[in-house]
């Protein structure tokens, strides 16, 4: 028991988070910069239910998603799931609308996402995030632009390339790396999702991993060979200069360049992204430091829509989560000191005078003012204060004595400075 009230409602259900009006002011801040870098390449908001059929999420998407979700049977015996990710909504909506909707189509949106995992640092089972995602254009260009957007964004909340690494891969290079070896259909979606396990558990571990999937000694020894590539001219030396996968790394390379980005990413071989639907470029966002969870992560998925039914359509597209870039903000202590956005206290000394300070307010929020009104009786010190914790501009106090010569005395906040207006002219 907190206070006469039971712990399971006082603390709510694990691994989800309440946001007092406090915390609302910095979620409301990061929201604001992932519209703003969003709408600055070109990008419109949608959305979608949070609530979708169970089988959306379960036809491809791998595994260990399937076992996160938060699945039951709705009044009418259907199964539906709260969402754990954005992507298959928007596959859903794109396939809806197929042949109507003018190519690239360049959306986005801030979507709540829900997984059934062990809550640990940077992550919860509620999360908020923003998803970036371009169809309708299989040019690398569309990949590029993608990063562009994550950068500007990450630019904007006082970060740069000394903070943020972006590690891309192509998803292309453990197709032709792995057939190579003669891994392929399903054997080759489950060795992804132990790879991408690759810098969260032991190399021995991994080792056991593979063993157990079938794969033998000498091909694990490739595979984690290759997974250590971090230079592009080595990658072509064990695929080849003309190998797909490297051709489109060089060209994603060259282009970063040409945005001003390319001090933010590296080649990285291991990054594959545990999802099965991802078919080409494949990134993720980590702090320099390497202290927290991937901060950003995404990639191209051309064939997502045949796994729904309808024609696939080339895609590419990032989740970025609200939860470790918080974090990471927090550590740099770069977050914004956010206060109540008022412009206007209405106080009135008097009882009296009550009736005549709603008066006064409802016509400054007329006028587009946002206002405060203190509804109880305070003392001028306790108004004094208010005004202050709040981050006021100015206290508008109806005094009796100036109000009696038809006058109200405005506060400036900041400075002290008050002065007497007519009381006509609020």
């Amino acid at each position: 028991m907190h206070g006469g009230v039971p712990a399971g409602v006082s603390s709510g259900v694990r691994g989800t988070r309440d946001f007092y009006p406090e915390d609302m002011r910095v979620r409301s801040w990061l929201f604001g910069k992932f519209h703003d870098a969003a709408k600055s390449h070109g990008f419109e908001e949608y959305d979608a239910p949070v609530l979708e059929t169970e089988e959306i999420y379960t036809r491809k998407a791998g595994d260990e998603i399937v076992s996160q979700l938060y699945s039951f049977e709705d009044k009418g015996g259907r199964r539906v799931s709260l969402r754990p990710e954005m992507t298959p909504s928007l596959a859903r909506m794109v396939m809806a609308r197929s042949g109507s909707l003018p190519t690239p189509i360049k959306w986005y949106s801030i979507p709540q996402c829900w997984r059934y995992e062990r809550t640990q640092r940077g992550r919860g089972r509620e999360h908020y995030q923003w998803n970036v995602d371009i169809w309708g254009m299989s040019d690398i260009r569309a990949d590029v632009e993608l990063l562009s957007v994550m950068i500007h964004l990450l630019r904007s909340l006082g970060l740069d390339e000394e903070d943020i690494v972006v590690r891309i891969s192509n998803r292309k290079v453990l197709e032709q790396a792995l057939g190579d070896l003669g891994i392929k259909g399903e054997e080759f979606t489950k060795t992804c999702v132990i790879i991408d396990k690759i810098d969260k558990v032991p190399e021995e571990k991994i080792k056991q991993m593979l063993t157990d999937s079938g794969i033998n000694i000498d091909a694990i020894s490739r595979i984690l060979s290759i997974m250590g590539v971090n230079d592009l001219d080595d990658l072509a030396s064990m695929l080849g200069d003309e190998s797909p996968a490297v051709k489109e790394l060089r060209s994603l390379f060259d282009l970063c360049a040409s945005y001003g980005i390319q001090d933010w990413i590296q080649l990285d071989v291991s990054v594959v992204r545990g999802l099965s639907y991802y078919t080409g470029t494949v990134f993720e966002a980590h702090d320099r430091k390497g202290e927290l969870r991937a901060v950003c992560g995404g990639g191209r998925y051309d064939k997502l829509i045949g796994t729904l039914g309808g024609k696939d359509m080339p895609a590419t597209g990032f989740g970025f989560g609200d939860m470790v870039i918080m974090e990471l903000l927090r550590k740099k202590e770069i977050l914004p000191n956010l206060e109540p956005d008022i412009e206007d206290v209405v106080f009135c000394l008097q009882e009296e005078n009550r009736i005549d300070a709603m008066a006064i307010a409802s016509r400054l929020r007329s006028s587009g003012r946002k206002v405060d009104l203190i509804l109880e009786e305070k003392r001028m010190k306790w108004a004094l204060k208010h005004a202050d914790r709040v981050g006021a501009e100015r206290l508008v106090m109806i005094l009796p004595e100036e109000w009696s010569r038809g006058k109200v005395k405005v506060r400036d906040v900041p400075t002290g400075i008050e002065t007497e207006y007519y009381s006509k002219d609020f």
